[in-house]
């Protein structure tokens, strides 16, 4: 019973009625919501906000600054300030959303701003609008908000129809950024970048050819440098070559494929090629067969240089490959040495087709090669000789010609390499006869010579003073007494001119006898003249009579 008093002591729970929300708490919920809304609808539109390292930043400000993508405005810079450790800058600038796909970790940003390179002038309408920062899209598939700037705009942008190949190099000469590439003489591309090869011993070089005329890269092409003026001075003269302005004043690449190769398919992207220094060598076609030879001369070797051509009866036949000395041990000194080499293809290739197939069944036999080349030697005469290329620069070059009367040789085939025999130049000839001449001219009694000349004009000079004397008396004396002379003679010469007159007047008057016997004479003279014509008819008509005498 007790326990029942304790329980009913105990307080009882009630239900109290409920509590509502005040209607004036609506409005500031559904703002929140609104808000959060227009936040979280803002947050979906915006894109990312990437950070850009620069090394500098000029002319790029927080607030104006864009971000551009193919002309088109992708972001605006956000903020400018320098990093942590004040040696860079770095940029803040917030990106599209349509763009958020492009921010790829291999992305590239640069500034634009006004510049003047090898391949033209870029970035003038920021004089204008201002600077701005330049995008190019990578291929990653990794996305980034951090990224270094590159100091150099690239010169080829992502997506230009081409392709790019490397070069190798022993030097990168006047080559740059922007360095043109021409086909046959064409601008064609350009030289996009170039760094030391990792062994340290070579230059790549990267350039892009731009579509069409990168189908032209084949497997066969070769590259050479054009930079500048290719002068060469060779036995074959001056040759002066270049592209185009611009790869005279900056220099420049070209490229070819030359004709004796087949058609060959185009080069594969960054393909590697080894850049050569000129055309001629880039395009010299390689030699299948070549022989070995010899020559020793007893002249001077100035103006014989590698590469200089070896002649056989004035065709191209091969090329000088050393010129140095070696030791006679016979006279026990040193004498010059040329080692050429003989390219049998090029006299073969000359050769009517009638006569190809023996000379090349002559050249594939080491015997008959030897019996040939020793009848030439022994019997013809075929000797090595050195001529002179070019008078103005003084080249050499090696020619091999008959000398019949040339002193008797043969060829030691047992050594590594055959020597050839060869005859002096025809420029040691003429010295020799000029020092010959001069010795002779060194050995005559000059002064004697000239003592005996000195005697003859003083003599020659007593003479004259003499004569003169003589003409001076003549003009004093004798011409005095001339004109007397002359004067007498005019006097009587009038004289008689007037006693002929008269001896006229007698003779051929109107009466006068002596007109009589003038008109018989000349009857006389007329009557002979007619007989000596009829004789002179009758001994044409009979020549005989002047043998037999005149017949009845």
């Amino acid at each position: 019973m007790a326990d029942n008093n304790d329980l009913d002591a105990l307080p009882q729970a009630t239900v109290a009625p409920g509590r509502r929300i005040s209607v004036v708490w609506i409005i500031p919920v559904l703002a929140a919501l609104v808000a959060i809304g227009i936040a979280v609808q803002y947050l979906l539109k915006e894109g990312p906000t990437v950070t850009i390292v620069f090394k500098s930043a000029e002319g790029v400000e927080a607030g104006k600054t864009f971000v551009k993508y193919k002309d088109v405005n992708i972001g605006q810079v956000t903020a400018v300030q320098l990093t942590n450790d004040f040696t860079k800058v770095e940029v803040t600038a917030k990106i599209a959303k349509s763009a958020a796909g492009l921010m790829m970790e291999d992305a590239k940003f640069w500034v634009v701003r006004p510049r003047i390179t090898l391949s033209g002038v870029s970035g003038l309408g920021t004089l204008l609008s201002g600077n701005y920062i330049g995008f190019e899209a990578g291929k990653s598939d990794k996305s980034a908000r951090t990224f270094a700037a590159i100091e150099v705009p690239p010169i080829i942008i992502g997506g230009q129809p081409g392709r790019q190949f490397v070069l190798k190099a022993d030097d990168l000469g006047s080559l740059g950024v922007g360095s043109p590439i021409y086909y046959r003489r064409l601008p064609v591309g350009q030289v996009i970048a170039y760094d030391l090869a990792a062994d340290g011993k070579s230059v790549e070089i990267k350039v892009f050819v731009d579509a069409p005329y990168d189908q032209y890269v084949t497997t066969g092409t070769r590259f050479w440098n054009a930079t500048g003026l290719d002068v060469s001075v060779s036995a074959n003269g001056l040759d002066v070559r270049t592209e185009s302005l611009v790869a005279l004043l900056a220099g420049g690449l070209a490229f070819d494929t030359p004709d004796y190769l087949a058609r060959a398919e185009p080069a594969a992207a960054n393909a590697v090629f080894t850049l050569h220094g000129d055309r001629t060598t880039a395009m010299k076609q390689p030699e299948s067969i070549a022989r070995y030879y010899t020559l020793h001369f007893r002249e001077s070797l100035r103006g014989l240089s590698l590469g200089a051509p070896v002649t056989f009866l004035g065709l191209p036949a091969g090329e000088v490959t050393n010129v140095g000395l070696y030791f006679d041990p016979a006279v026990q000194e040193l004498q010059p040495r040329v080692d050429i080499t003989f390219y049998p293809e090029r006299l073969i290739a000359r050769l009517p087709a009638a006569e190809l197939a023996l000379a090349n069944q002559v050249e594939q036999s080491p015997q008959r090669r030897q019996t040939l080349l020793r009848r030439l030697v022994e019997e013809r005469g075929l000797r090595g000789q050195l001529r002179s290329g070019n008078l103005l620069t003084g080249q050499l070059f090696v020619a091999f010609d008959y000398f019949p009367n040339a002193p008797k040789a043969k060829i030691d085939w047992a050594q590594p390499t055959p020597e050839l025999p060869v005859v002096p130049s025809g420029l040691v000839d003429l010295e020799a006869k000029l020092s010959n001449i001069l010795a002779k001219l060194d050995r005559m009694p000059l002064d004697a010579i000239g003592s005996d000349l000195k005697k003859e004009l003083e003599t020659l000079d007593a003479t004259l003073r003499d004569a003169s004397k003589l003409l001076n008396h003549v003009d004093a004396e004798v011409v005095p007494e001339l004109k007397t002379a002359l004067e007498e003679a005019r006097r009587t010469l009038a004289a008689a001119e007037r006693a002929i007159q008269g001896a006229e007047t007698t003779l051929v008057g109107p009466d006068a006898p002596g007109q009589q016997e003038l008109h018989d004479a000349l009857q006389e003279i007329t009557r002979a003249a007619a007989s000596l014509r009829a004789l002179t008819d009758y001994l044409e008509r009979h020549p005989e009579s002047l043998l037999r005498g005149k017949t009845d």
